[in-house]
């Protein structure tokens, strides 16, 4: 014999009190919200993961150009393949040296502007110029990085600027000091 309990029953949809019922029950509730609550709570989460990594990445190439321009600074100016090893021995792992292209230009008056680094293709120009200057002279040491994201870009997208965005997989990314070389 088969014991049926009467609270168990499934509901029938065809009762009056089907729709009261229905919204009475509570099971279940608690994974609806979580459900709600999940895609906003990881779009917050990864978005301030990429916001993150996007300044940890700037902050990096701001100081490696520092610490490598140190010595054009102090009157040492190393060789322009020299510079860039300089440069690439300061960057995290992630950070490819062959997307690195660097200008150094000099000015004997305080006018001095930042280099392009696109071409008008949107592309990484092939080469800067490495022109240390002499003593008393202004400096400008401007370092473009082709941060290739892979599919990542467009989880970023909204954090670059869109002068930053070099193609459909990659964002560039500037750096820029200005001295005056020392005695």
């Amino acid at each position: 014999m088969r014991f049926c309990n009467p609270a168990r029953r499934k509901p029938d949809p065809l009762s009056p009190n089907f729709l009261r019922k229905a919204a009475a029950d509570e099971n279940g509730v608690t994974a609806i919200e979580f459900a709600l609550v999940l895609g906003p709570f990881l779009a917050l989460l990864f978005g301030i993961i990429s916001v993150g990594f996007y300044f940890f990445s700037m902050f990096s190439l701001e100081h490696a150009i520092e610490t490598a321009s140190r010595q054009i600074r102090i009157g040492a100016p190393p060789s322009a393949v020299q510079f860039k090893t300089d440069v690439c021995a300061k960057l995290p792992g992630f950070m490819d040296c062959n997307n690195i292209r660097l200008n150094v230009q000099n000015s004997s008056n305080y006018v001095v502007s930042a280099a392009a680094c696109l071409d008008n293709n949107r592309a990484l120009i092939a080469a800067g110029a490495y022109t240390p200057g002499a003593v008393s002279d202004v400096i400008i040491v401007t370092v473009c990085f082709e941060w290739n994201l892979g599919g990542l870009l467009n989880m970023v997208n909204w954090i670059a600027p869109s002068g930053a965005r070099m193609g459909t997989d990659s964002l560039l990314l500037t750096a820029s000091t200005v001295f005056t070389r020392e005695p």
